[in-house]
């Protein structure tokens, strides 16, 4: 049969598909929407399949609170033009609809959840068929609080760093503050106390052993040795805890003491950096260029 530019037009409204793409399906499927729209499914998973391999590290995070529950997710792209990409944009905005609904245990539990016409998963491979590059759920969680504490949340640069605080005690402006606080230090831990000991240990044991090294330090006592190594130890590990850390809105304040002051106590935070510890690509343009002139 016959396929006219209205279905054509039609269909790529529907699925976002381009025009020849959707020509091609109709034709396949005897002007069968429903037939085309899954002809397009099973082409978009041959050509997702063909990207999986490549490397996807760029994209967005975002934060998301609802009640006493808030979510975080950060879904990767291959290049951060696609983090601009409307549908790009609605995936990210479906996928935190579907996993706080739903509070599936880890990706693989979230990528089979009922989404639309299908599973989430297969929300993922349309995107990566439609927008051509490898689109991919990397991690979220889910955070929750009692009734007694506060959420903070912060985005910054649109998504590139999403961070969320629980806080008991204190106000919605001090739990912000502390979402910023973790968006712009990176700490690891809230406190020291919450550090593992094998990490303590170790750092200590680096420590102990650039000491002993030095022989300006060879008729030391152990015991000022050890002095010594604490101090060291408490500066080094500063950067890594939160309450330890100078204040980002007062440089002659400590967090742990701006949180006393203002009788509040953080109990959690989850901080997200796009593409924090993937292996990025990295392009030799002028070689292209080279090859291309060849």
């Amino acid at each position: 049969m016959a396929i006219t530019a209205a279905q054509v037009k039609e269909l790529r409204e529907m699925t976002g598909a381009g025009m020849m793409d959707c020509k091609k399906a109709l034709t396949e499927t005897n002007g069968d929407f429903e037939a085309a729209k899954d002809w397009l499914r099973k082409k978009g998973i041959s050509k997702a399949e063909k990207k999986e391999g490549r490397t996807a590290a760029e994209g967005l995070s975002r934060v998301v609170v609802d009640g006493n529950k808030a979510v975080v997710v950060e879904i990767n792209a291959e290049t951060d033009f696609v983090a601009k990409n409307d549908k790009f944009l609605a995936l990210l905005d479906k996928t935190i609809e579907v996993i706080k609904a739903n509070e599936p245990a880890d990706v693989d539990a979230a990528l089979a959840l009922a989404c639309g016409d299908g599973t989430l998963n297969d929300a993922f491979i349309n995107a990566t068929a439609i927008i051509g590059e490898k689109i991919k759920l990397r991690r979220f969680d889910i955070v929750t609080k009692n009734d007694d504490e506060v959420f903070g949340t912060y985005m910054h640069n649109g998504g590139q760093i999403s961070a969320v605080t629980v806080l008991k005690g204190g106000d919605a402006q001090v739990a912000k503050e502390m979402a910023m606080q973790v968006a712009s230090m990176a700490p690891t831990y809230v406190s020291r106390a919450e550090m593992p000991a094998d990490v303590i240990a170790h750092e200590k044991s680096i420590l102990m052993e650039q000491m002993n090294n030095d022989p300006a330090n060879a008729k030391k006592p152990e015991n000022i040795k050890e002095k010594i190594v604490e101090g060291r130890l408490s500066k080094n590990l500063e950067d890594l805890c939160l309450v330890d850390q100078v204040f980002f809105l007062d440089q002659d304040k400590k967090v742990g003491a701006y949180l006393n002051e203002k009788g509040a106590e953080v109990i959690r935070f989850v901080k997200y950096k796009v593409g924090e510890g993937i292996e990025k690509k990295v392009d030799d343009f002028a070689a292209e260029v080279a090859a291309m002139a060849k």
